[in-house]
């Protein structure tokens, strides 16, 4: 063998002695679950369900794990204008913070008013992370007539993914 031919073949073991392991580690990332539309459509459904029910047409949408909309459906004579605005804004807040949007209202209005400075998102009830296996997937948002109403009418799409 020529010294060329050897200094080749020992530099290409060298790489396959390194770029093997890192191969086998790319292959062996975790995984996590994602939100589909067909699961989107079924909290949103299940949303939408709660909300007649109680008579609270409202807006609903849903957002994946980084906040980017999948679905928004607005229900007829919903309470609150503003809320096709509103409910993807609280959607992807909670998606975002990985939180619900509440959580940030109590801090702006309690003992951590910097929150307020985190502009673009909507500090207001209504928004609630979605977690599969312990890993949020997106979020839904609700924008109906009352803080409370909104947050009911999250939980009840939230369940449609426990139950479906």
């Amino acid at each position: 063998m020529t010294a060329r031919l050897r200094s080749v073949t020992t530099a290409t073991l060298m790489f396959a002695a390194i770029a093997l392991p890192a191969m086998s580690a790319a292959a062996s990332l975790p995984t996590q679950p994602v939100l589909t539309l067909d699961a989107a459509r079924r909290i949103a459904a299940s949303a939408e369900a709660k909300a007649k029910a109680q008579g609270w047409p409202c807006v609903i949408s849903v957002v994946d794990a980084s906040g980017s909309p999948i679905m928004l459906l607005r229900m007829d004579a919903a309470a609150v204008l503003a809320g096709v605005d509103l409910a993807p804004g609280k959607a992807r807040t909670a998606a975002l913070f990985r939180r619900p949007s509440g959580a940030l209202e109590d801090a702006a209005n309690g003992q951590r008013p910097a929150v307020l400075s985190a502009r673009g998102y909507v500090l207001m009830r209504g928004g609630l992370p979605i977690e599969v296996d312990g890993h949020v997937v997106g979020a839904i948002g609700v924008s109906a007539d009352t803080p409370q109403h909104d947050e009911e009418i999250a939980k009840a799409g939230i369940a449609a993914l426990a139950n479906g």
